[in-house]
């Protein structure tokens, strides 16, 4: 079962257009709510969020998505009991929630809302809460023998396209943000940011990649997208730095406590495409 959640400030928002996705929304699991409408719920949420006036992203929202064959098998109680132990597995508690079902083009899957802030006035953590409900509904779905071969895989590349998105995120952040002059800088930059830049070194002592390593996934570059090989970064910083300063502090690097290059091939592609666009931009080099 693939899950995904998030915080949310505009609930009424959502909630309705997700309840007028289909006239015949269902509603498969209420906990502290009268309300049987997104209006009437949204209101009791308010009440309680009230409490809460630096909390702006103050409703949890998630999507449970069982495969299309489990879906069709699914019933209300079952589907009651996927909610009922989300809830317990993101340690949720007594709060305010409501989820009702879809059946839109033969995929069966819930939408679940709940009140970030409890009856105290608490605001739930939802650091990463977008990793823990996914890991949460491949518990949930093992424990309810949800789970099938097909679906293993599905939840496998879900998780991968997340990481190969965050890295690509964080990469761009550095390229944009502090323009590495180096690929020792953008390793040191990287690591700030929280990805392990691996690099490959062959005998000869050439830089002939690298691999990114995060949240337990090790990729390599072109894994991640092709924007991200060696290649293509050090495309990236000579655009951006000039040819001159790129061969200035690139032509030698100390990576790993070993003295490294690039490859011959490697470095001429690079400096032309560098060259190729800074005569389009009309820059003397």
């Amino acid at each position: 079962m693939i899950g995904k959640g998030k915080s949310i400030s505009h609930t009424r928002a959502s909630m309705m257009y997700r309840w007028n996705q289909e006239k015949d929304a269902e509603i498969v699991f209420s906990q502290n709510l009268a309300g049987e409408d997104p209006g009437e719920i949204t209101k009791e949420f308010r009440f309680i969020q009230d409490q809460n006036i630096n909390c702006q992203k103050n409703t949890l929202s998630f999507v449970l998505s069982p495969t299309i064959e489990v879906g069709k098998s699914l019933r209300h109680k079952e589907l009651r009991q996927i909610c009922e132990n989300i809830m317990k597995e993101m340690k949720l508690g007594e709060r305010q929630a409501v989820a009702f079902v879809h059946q839109d083009k033969e995929h069966k899957h819930i939408h679940l809302y709940v009140n970030r802030i409890d009856f105290t006035g608490k605001a739930y953590n939802d650091s990463f809460i977008g990793k823990r409900s996914q890991l949460s509904a491949e518990k949930v779905a093992e424990g309810m023998k949800l789970t099938t071969v097909k679906q293993v895989q599905m939840e496998k590349e879900f998780d991968l396209k997340d990481i190969r998105s965050e890295i690509k995120r964080r990469h761009d952040l550095v390229m944009k943000d502090h323009k590495p002059k180096s690929y020792n800088q953008y390793i040191e930059l990287m690591k700030a940011n929280k990805v392990e830049v691996i690099p490959c070194i062959t005998k000869a002592n050439k830089l002939q990649g690298f691999r990114f390593q995060f949240d337990g996934y090790n990729l390599k570059g072109s894994e991640v997208q092709r924007s991200m090989s060696l290649g293509n970064i050090g495309k990236q910083m000579a655009t951006s730095i000039g040819v001159k300063n790129f061969v200035k502090n690139n032509s030698e690097l100390i990576i790993m406590n070993k003295t490294v290059r690039l490859s011959t091939n490697l470095a001429l592609n690079i400096l032309k495409h560098a060259i190729k666009r800074e005569v389009k931009r009309g820059v003397g080099f």
